[in-house]
Protein backbone atom coordinates (compact mmCIF):
# COMPACT_ATOMS: atom_id res chain seq x y z
CA UNK A 1 0.00 0.00 0.00
CA UNK A 2 3.16 2.15 0.45
CA UNK A 3 3.84 1.76 -3.57
CA UNK A 4 0.08 2.97 -4.29
CA UNK A 5 0.45 6.76 -3.75
CA UNK A 6 4.03 7.12 -5.27
CA UNK A 7 3.02 4.66 -8.23
CA UNK A 8 -0.35 6.63 -8.65
CA UNK A 9 2.00 10.26 -8.78
CA UNK A 10 4.76 8.69 -11.66
CA UNK A 11 1.93 7.81 -13.31
CA UNK A 12 -0.11 11.16 -13.52
CA UNK A 13 3.11 12.42 -14.71
CA UNK A 14 3.39 10.54 -17.38
CA UNK A 15 -0.41 11.07 -17.87
CA UNK A 16 0.33 15.17 -17.70
CA UNK A 17 2.88 14.34 -20.60
CA UNK A 18 0.68 12.68 -23.10
CA UNK A 19 -2.32 15.82 -21.76
CA UNK A 20 -0.06 18.55 -22.89
CA UNK A 21 2.46 16.55 -25.59
CA UNK A 22 0.98 19.22 -27.96
CA UNK A 23 2.49 22.10 -25.83
CA UNK A 24 5.45 20.68 -24.72
CA UNK A 25 6.77 19.08 -27.54
CA UNK A 26 8.06 19.89 -31.21
CA UNK A 27 6.07 17.24 -33.06
CA UNK A 28 3.88 17.58 -36.29
CA UNK A 29 2.78 13.95 -36.97
CA UNK A 30 0.21 14.29 -33.70
CA UNK A 31 -1.63 16.14 -36.03
CA UNK A 32 -0.73 14.24 -39.10
CA UNK A 33 -1.71 11.00 -37.59
CA UNK A 34 -4.95 12.02 -36.08
CA UNK A 35 -6.13 12.95 -39.95
CA UNK A 36 -6.79 10.92 -42.97
CA UNK A 37 -3.14 10.93 -43.15
CA UNK A 38 -3.00 7.60 -45.45
CA UNK A 39 -2.59 9.64 -49.05
CA UNK A 40 -1.24 12.53 -47.64
CA UNK A 41 2.57 13.12 -47.95
CA UNK A 42 3.73 13.93 -44.47
CA UNK A 43 3.84 17.77 -43.21
CA UNK A 44 6.86 19.84 -43.39
CA UNK A 45 9.11 19.51 -40.52
CA UNK A 46 12.63 20.27 -39.15
CA UNK A 47 14.52 17.20 -39.09
CA UNK A 48 16.68 17.84 -35.86
CA UNK A 49 13.69 19.68 -33.89
CA UNK A 50 11.53 16.54 -34.30
CA UNK A 51 14.70 14.34 -33.37
CA UNK A 52 15.57 16.29 -30.55
CA UNK A 53 11.66 16.49 -28.64
CA UNK A 54 11.73 13.05 -29.74
CA UNK A 55 14.23 12.39 -27.21
CA UNK A 56 13.45 14.96 -24.89
CA UNK A 57 10.21 13.15 -24.64
CA UNK A 58 11.84 9.58 -24.26
CA UNK A 59 14.24 10.44 -21.60
CA UNK A 60 11.28 12.35 -19.61
CA UNK A 61 9.01 8.92 -20.56
CA UNK A 62 12.12 6.74 -19.80
CA UNK A 63 12.70 8.36 -16.34
CA UNK A 64 9.34 8.34 -14.74
CA UNK A 65 9.08 4.33 -15.55
CA UNK A 66 12.71 3.94 -14.02
CA UNK A 67 11.21 5.43 -11.12
CA UNK A 68 7.89 3.40 -11.05
CA UNK A 69 9.92 0.11 -12.06
CA UNK A 70 12.30 1.18 -8.76
CA UNK A 71 9.49 1.74 -6.52
CA UNK A 72 7.59 -1.42 -7.21
CA UNK A 73 10.77 -3.78 -7.42
CA UNK A 74 13.15 -1.37 -5.19
CA UNK A 75 16.17 -3.88 -6.77
CA UNK A 76 19.11 -2.58 -8.20
CA UNK A 77 19.30 -5.48 -10.71
CA UNK A 78 16.11 -4.93 -11.96
CA UNK A 79 17.10 -1.26 -12.64
CA UNK A 80 20.45 -1.41 -14.34
CA UNK A 81 18.78 -4.53 -16.85
CA UNK A 82 15.92 -1.88 -17.33
CA UNK A 83 18.10 0.43 -17.83
CA UNK A 84 20.02 -1.38 -20.40
CA UNK A 85 17.01 -2.47 -22.21
CA UNK A 86 15.60 1.09 -22.47
CA UNK A 87 19.04 1.90 -24.05
CA UNK A 88 18.93 -0.68 -26.58
CA UNK A 89 15.50 0.22 -26.95
CA UNK A 90 16.38 3.80 -27.63
CA UNK A 91 19.21 3.04 -30.29
CA UNK A 92 17.37 1.07 -32.21
CA UNK A 93 13.71 2.79 -32.11
CA UNK A 94 15.71 6.17 -32.79
CA UNK A 95 17.83 4.79 -35.74
CA UNK A 96 14.43 3.49 -36.80
CA UNK A 97 12.61 6.34 -36.86
CA UNK A 98 15.64 8.46 -38.68
CA UNK A 99 15.45 5.90 -41.56
CA UNK A 100 11.52 5.53 -41.76
CA UNK A 101 11.37 9.74 -41.82
CA UNK A 102 13.33 9.76 -44.81
CA UNK A 103 12.27 6.85 -47.03
CA UNK A 104 7.89 6.81 -46.08
CA UNK A 105 5.72 7.04 -48.68
CA UNK A 106 2.50 8.23 -48.86
CA UNK A 107 0.01 5.30 -47.99
CA UNK A 108 2.89 3.78 -46.15
CA UNK A 109 3.29 5.13 -42.80
CA UNK A 110 2.21 2.39 -40.57
CA UNK A 111 5.67 1.23 -40.00
CA UNK A 112 6.63 5.55 -38.98
CA UNK A 113 3.49 5.26 -36.85
CA UNK A 114 4.64 2.02 -34.76
CA UNK A 115 7.98 3.43 -34.39
CA UNK A 116 7.48 6.69 -33.20
CA UNK A 117 4.91 4.96 -30.77
CA UNK A 118 7.15 3.38 -29.02
CA UNK A 119 9.62 6.24 -28.62
CA UNK A 120 7.40 8.83 -27.56
CA UNK A 121 4.72 6.48 -25.63
CA UNK A 122 5.81 4.68 -22.03
CA UNK A 123 4.47 1.45 -23.69
CA UNK A 124 7.85 -0.45 -22.08
CA UNK A 125 6.96 0.37 -19.10
CA UNK A 126 3.93 -1.88 -19.73
CA UNK A 127 5.92 -4.64 -20.91
CA UNK A 128 8.41 -4.84 -18.63
CA UNK A 129 6.46 -4.46 -14.89
CA UNK A 130 4.49 -7.71 -15.69
CA UNK A 131 7.32 -9.42 -16.84
CA UNK A 132 9.52 -8.14 -13.48
CA UNK A 133 6.89 -9.61 -11.52
CA UNK A 134 6.09 -12.72 -13.14
CA UNK A 135 10.15 -13.59 -12.81
CA UNK A 136 9.92 -12.47 -9.00
CA UNK A 137 6.85 -14.90 -8.27
CA UNK A 138 8.22 -17.79 -10.39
Amino acid sequence: MKKLLPVAGLFLLLIVIRMYEEVLFYDPLIDFFKSEYATKALPAFDLLKLLGFTVLRFLLNTLISLLIIWVLFQKKEIIKLSGVLYLVLFVVLMLAFYVSLQISEAGNYMLLFYIRRFLIQPLFLLILVPAFYFQLKK
